[in-house]
C-alpha cells in the first residue's frame, strides 16, 4: 500500500522532471508559458503515428487531383500561420460525416462530407485555417497531454519523456474527437479568419459556413465518425464574432479584391462521392452486401450497424451483445483462430473445422478477460478466395446463450454474392448544374427537375435558402443518384 506522503513526493519529482526537460513551453500563438508534455519533434512523431491509425480506421478518399488542390491550399495557409515550419499534410477522409480535425505535428483531415457542403475557396480557407489554428495554438497537443496525465496519474512511476509519444499514441484515434473547449474554438475561429485573410480570402465567408452548419446540425455517420458539433462546441455569438474579426483584419491588411472563388472550388468537387458509398458495403432489407469483395451475410433484426473502413460492427439495442466482422492476417482459418487465441490469452472452450457457405472455416468459442470481467466470444474464421474473414460474437457469459443463435445465424449466413443488381451499385455524387435564367433558388431547382422532397436539402447543400435570388448562369450543386 502506498502512503499519501509518497504519492505527493512522486508528483513533485515528476513535475521537476517535466520542468527540467523543457516541457514548460511557450505557446506559439499567445507567447505565454504553458505546461506541455510534447516537444515539437514529439508532436511530429505523434502525428505520423496517428495518421497511420486514421488511414486504417477511416480510409482515405482517393482523388489525386482534388487532393493536390487541397494540399496546395493547406500549404499556402500554413505559410502565413504562426508555425510555418511544421511539415503540414492534408488528407481527405472517406466518410460522409461533416467534420474536419487536426493532429499535432501538422496533419489536417477533412471528410468528403464537409467538402461536399463547402461552397467556395473562401469557406474552405476559413475552415482549414480554423483547423490549422488548433495545431498552431497547440490545442490538440494540450488534449493529448491532459489525456496522458489523466490516464497515467501524472506519470507517477518514472516514465521517461522519451517514452511519452508511444504512450500517448496508444490512446488511439478516439483522442482526435475529444471536444475542444469553447475558448479553444473561439481562438481557432480567430486564427482561421486571420490565416484566410492573410492569404487574400474574405474571412467573413467562414461565418456563412457556420450558419449553414447550424441549419444542418450534422451528426455521426455509419462509420461512427462524429459530426462537427460533437468535436467543435460552438462559442457564443460565433457568427457575429467571426464577421467582426474578418472586418478588423481587412482594415489592418488593407485588403482589396478579396477572393471568394466559388466557381473554382465547386468545379474541383464535381463528381465527389456524396453520402455512404455502397461500393464499401451496404445493408439493405436485412442483408449486408459487399459488391467489391462479393460476399453477403444477414444482419440481425433491430440491431444497430456501423460500417467502418476497417470493420463492420453490429450491436443489440440494449448493448449487451455485439458482432464484429473484418479481415484477418493469416494463412488459413485455423491459423487465424490460433493467432486470435494467443493474442488475447483466451481460454478455449470449443474449436472445430467447419464449412460456411461452401468455404472452409474454423469455429471457436472462448473466454477472454476484459477490464470489467470475462467476455465470451464465438468466432467464425472463413477463407474466401485469398482472404480470411472473421466474425466475433461477444457478450458477457451470463447472456451468451441468449445471443448465441443470433450470432451463429449471422455467421453461418456468410456466402458468395453473385446478384448483378447488388454488385453493380453506384454511389451518389455531387454534380454541377447551371441556372438558365434569373430567379429564386426554388424555381431554379424545380427547373432542374429536383423532386419536392429534395428541395430543402439541395438548397442547404448550396448554403442557400429556397427564397434567395440567383442570377442566370449560376453554378448549383445537385446530388446525382447512384444505385
Amino acid at each position: 500500500m502506498e502512503s499519501k506522503c509518497f504519492r505527493l513526493m512522486g508528483l513533485g519529482v515528476v513535475l521537476i522532471l517535466f520542468l527540467s526537460s523543457g516541457s514548460c513551453a511557450v505557446n506559439p500563438v499567445s507567447g505565454g508559458p504553458e505546461l506541455m508534455l510534447l516537444s515539437e519533434s514529439d508532436e511530429i512523431q505523434l502525428g505520423k503515428q496517428t495518421d497511420v491509425q486514421v488511414r486504417n480506421q477511416y480510409g482515405v478518399y482517393e482523388d489525386q487531383k482534388l487532393n493536390t488542390y487541397l494540399n496546395d491550399m493547406c500549404q499556402r495557409l500554413a505559410r502565413v500561420s504562426h508555425r510555418p515550419n511544421l511539415p503540414y499534410k492534408f488528407e481527405m477522409v472517406d466518410a460522409s460525416a461533416v467534420n474536419a480535425f487536426a493532429v499535432p505535428g501538422g496533419y489536417v483531415y477533412f471528410t468528403r462530407g464537409i467538402l461536399a457542403n463547402l461552397n467556395s475557396e473562401a469557406e474552405l480557407a476559413g475552415v482549414m485555417g480554423h483547423e490549422l489554428g488548433h495545431i498552431t495554438a497547440r490545442h490538440s497537443a494540450q488534449q493529448y497531454s491532459r489525456a496522458h496525465l489523466a490516464q497515467f496519474g501524472v506519470l507517477v512511476g518514472g516514465l521517461f519523456l522519451g517514452d511519452l509519444v508511444s504512450g500517448v499514441a496508444q490512446l488511439g484515434v478516439g483522442m482526435l474527437f475529444l471536444s475542444f473547449s469553447r475558448d479553444n474554438e473561439r481562438q481557432a475561429d480567430e486564427l482561421g479568419v486571420e490565416y484566410a485573410s492573410k492569404a487574400g480570402y474574405d474571412g467573413k465567408e467562414l461565418a456563412g459556413f457556420f450558419e449553414t452548419l447550424e441549419r444542418m446540425n450534422p451528426g455521426s455517420d455509419r462509420s461512427g465518425l462524429p459530426g462537427w458539433f460533437s468535436t467543435h462546441p460552438s462559442p457564443e455569438n460565433r457568427v457575429v464574432a467571426v464577421r467582426k474579426e474578418a472586418g478588423e483584419w481587412q482594415k489592418k491588411l488593407g485588403n482589396r479584391d478579396l477572393k471568394i472563388n466559388r466557381d473554382v472550388y465547386l468545379r474541383h468537387i464535381d463528381g465527389l462521392v456524396y453520402g455512404d458509398d455502397p461500393r464499401q458495403g451496404y445493408a439493405e432489407d436485412g442483408v449486408f452486401y459487399h459488391p467489391d469483395m462479393k460476399f453477403q451475410f444477414p444482419v440481425p433484426a433491430d440491431w444497430k450497424l456501423n460500417n467502418t473502413h476497417s470493420q463492420v460492427q453490429m450491436m443489440t439495442e440494449t448493448k449487451d451483445g455485439g458482432i464484429i466482422f473484418s479481415i484477418a492476417t493469416a494463412q488459413s482459418p485455423k491459423d487465424a483462430a490460433g493467432k486470435f487465441t494467443q493474442a488475447n490469452g483466451a481460454t478455449v472452450l470449443a474449436s472445430d473445422s467447419i464449412t460456411v457457405g461452401g468455404f472452409p472455416a474454423q469455429r471457436l468459442v472462448c473466454d477472454v478477460k476484459g477490464q470489467s470481467g470475462a467476455i465470451r466470444v464465438v468466432s467464425y474464421f472463413i477463407q474466401k478466395d485469398k482472404s480470411i474473414f472473421y466474425f466475433h460474437g461477444l457478450s458477457a457469459p451470463s447472456v451468451f446463450d441468449k445471443h448465441l443463435n443470433t450470432f451463429e445465424s449471422t455467421m453461418r449466413g456468410f456466402k458468395d454474392l453473385s446478384d448483378p443488381k447488388k454488385i453493380n451499385v453506384k454511389p451518389n455524387r455531387i454534380r454541377l448544374r447551371t441556372t438558365k435564367a434569373a430567379g429564386t433558388v426554388e424555381s431554379s431547382l424545380r427547373s432542374m427537375g429536383i423532386p419536392n422532397d429534395d428541395l430543402d436539402d439541395t438548397a442547404l447543400l448550396n448554403g442557400m435558402g429556397l427564397k434567395e435570388n440567383l442570377r442566370a448562369n449560376t453554378l448549383i450543386k445537385v446530388v446525382e443518384k447512384g444505385r
